[in-house]
């Protein structure tokens, strides 16, 4: 019996690689590659190259590894692209997962980790939001990975395979031991841009708006080291072997920083006081957007280890100049 991550050569993905082969569990990635890396995973890992929409290739994965479990991770991400080109999240995200899920079903997997998301709320500015919340997600990346939960919600009604859906917020950091990290060359992601800049990669950092009704006027976003992020799924793995019900789930620490203030963490870990210019909001952005994680902690018994945002920016800032080695 093996696991198969789904985009497992990917940022997060690969986490949850490393943290489930620590484990000695047997794992298979399957990964286009479009952003994703062979090396980055563990040498005992399979991989096999292709993609999540194509049904063929994924039966013959799971016949050739004994796939009971999925850990899917395989999705567009990026926001602001989703408002220029919905049709492509709603392709990727939503109508691929339906392929992966319907053979899932077909070749008899019993348990799913979806990687969901808290944009799957919208714009919640104020408390932390819990899982009640009703989702009102503003961009195609947070509906189309919203309809992948609704899908996963049906599909475990209608046949025996349980899932859990982790909504989680803004991922940063490394592996704590230095084997993965966030590795796309124009990635989006805020502390990852902001290191870059520090490091003389980019000229300057842009920050989307400031005129947000948050306490200094830039978006407030709840960071969650990737580590954290990567056991979080594994206890959901866990929590299903023994028989848990299918569950949607926060994952985020229950703390906010805003823009500004990550800018100034950035500065203060790396030394170098980098030009950050102030331009106008993106489309699809909330003002605010920080997790009640209340569930996820008494029902999974997840205890976060690295809820720091120095921390998650030392780690960042690491990766960053290793990668820089790496591809001279």
């Amino acid at each position: 019996m093996a696991i198969m991550v789904t985009g497992g050569a990917g940022y997060i993905g690969s986490h949850m690689v490393l943290a489930l082969a620590d484990r000695g569990e047997k794992v298979v990635v399957i990964d286009n590659l479009s952003t994703g890396f062979p090396w980055a995973l563990p040498p005992n890992v399979a991989l096999r190259g292709g993609d999540v929409g194509d049904a063929g290739f994924v039966q013959s994965v799971i016949e050739e590894f004994d796939v009971t479990e999925i850990a899917h991770f395989a999705a567009k991400i990026v926001v602001p692209e989703s408002v220029v080109n919905p049709m492509l999240y709603y392709g990727n995200n939503t109508a691929k997962s339906r392929i992966l899920f319907e053979t899932a079903v077909r070749c008899g997997v019993k348990r799913v980790i979806f990687s969901s998301t808290a944009a799957v709320y919208g714009d919640v500015s104020g408390a932390p939001v819990s899982e009640d919340l009703a989702p009102n997600p503003v961009s195609p990346y947070g509906r189309s990975k919203l309809m992948t939960e609704w899908m996963l919600e049906d599909v475990s009604r209608a046949h025996d395979l349980k899932f859990i859906a982790l909504r989680y917020f803004n991922v940063a950091g490394a592996d704590p031991q230095g084997r993965s990290g966030q590795s796309t060359p124009n990635a989006t992601h805020l502390i990852k841009v902001a290191v870059q800049t520090a490091l003389g990669q980019r000229s300057h950092l842009d920050i989307f708006g400031t005129d947000y009704p948050t306490r200094d006027g830039s978006c407030i976003r709840d960071y969650i080291h990737v580590t954290d992020l990567a056991s979080a799924h594994v206890d959901a793995l866990a929590y299903l072997r023994r028989g848990g019900d299918s569950m949607i789930m926060n994952c985020g620490y229950g703390q906010g920083f805003s823009v500004l203030e990550v800018v100034d963490v950035v500065r203060k870990v790396t030394g170098v006081n980098f030009k950050a210019n102030l331009v106008p909001r993106r489309p699809g952005d909330p003002a605010s957007i920080v997790a009640k994680s209340d569930k996820i902690r008494a029902v999974l018994g997840w205890k976060p280890e690295h809820d720091n945002l120095e921390e998650i920016v030392k780690a960042a800032h690491g990766w960053e100049r290793h990668l820089a080695t790496r591809n001279s």
